[in-house]
């Protein structure tokens, strides 16, 4: 099964409000980090096996991780000498399989992924951003990678502007207006797939979108997912309000897993 790759080593320097004092993976989305948000859409469609690129501030990701069970459990504890303790109930990330991986405070996206080349299988393995949340099909866009057997898929969104649009006429008069309309042209959104031979094309200093994508373009061997549902990044104090207003409105996009835990006897 391939492994999940997610780049959270960045520090966010746009979101300066909420990453002054910890990392962009750990910024809250309804009470959650960020970071769990996508853990959550990867192991909805079977990936819950994640490796986590450290970089700004990633002691506080291994605390985050290493505190998981306490911070989302109930729990008894004898003090003293004989120290106990017991877990009550079951959080709903029983299966997640996490390794956190040291890959330096200043390196580039490309580089993260070569250092964490010792922890991924000879098979496929999945990459992504730790800031950006979306209701994309992992389980299809696995399936078409597999289908084209090119080396690498990028899943691509119609972008939408961050600005109104207007149509203003010779003389000044505004004759049309259009609130954040989505413009022309096809953008990234991460969520990508690779095939270990991909990990040749890369080395400890580079950036994955620049060289390695480039190359992978010239040589035919990049195929495009295009996804037409919801895409957000967190890359701004306005998208980090715009995402917690979409969760506590009830009416989140790539909340796919809610199903799935409401069956559980959750929510």
């Amino acid at each position: 099964m391939p492994r999940v790759v997610i780049l959270c080593g960045g520090q966010g320097t746009r979101l300066r409000e909420e990453t002054e004092f910890r990392p962009k993976p750990l910024v809250d989305v309804g009470g959650k980090p960020i970071l769990w948000h996508i853990m959550k859409l990867y192991a909805h469609h079977g990936f819950a096996d994640f490796v986590i690129c450290l970089g700004y501030r990633g002691n506080m990701i291994k605390e985050y991780f290493l505190n998981y069970e306490a911070m989302n459990n109930d729990f008894s504890m004898r003090l003293g000498t004989q120290n106990e303790l017991t877990f009550h109930d079951e959080h709903r990330e029983q299966d997640f399989r996490v390794t956190l991986a040291e890959t330096g405070q200043d390196t580039m996206t490309g580089g993260r992924v070569k250092r964490v080349s010792r922890y991924l299988d000879d098979g496929d393995f999945f990459v992504t951003y730790g800031d950006g949340i979306s209701d994309v099909d992992i389980r299809k866009l696995y399936e078409f990678h597999k289908s084209h057997g090119k080396l690498a898929t990028i899943t691509t969104v119609r972008p939408t502007s961050r600005f109104g649009i207007l149509d203003v006429a010779p003389d000044g008069r505004v004759m049309k207006f259009v609130e954040k309309p989505q413009i022309d042209g096809i953008a990234s959104a991460g969520f990508m797939v690779f095939k270990r031979k991909v990990l040749d094309y890369l080395d400890p200093h580079c950036i994955l979108e620049t060289t390695p994508l480039e190359t992978l373009v010239a040589e035919g061997q990049l195929m495009s997912y295009h996804h037409e549902g919801f895409f957000y990044a967190m890359d701004t104090y306005r998208e980090y309000k715009a995402l917690n207003e979409l969760w506590d409105s009830g009416a989140a996009p790539w909340r796919v897993w809610e199903n799935c835990d409401i069956e559980k006897g959750s929510v």
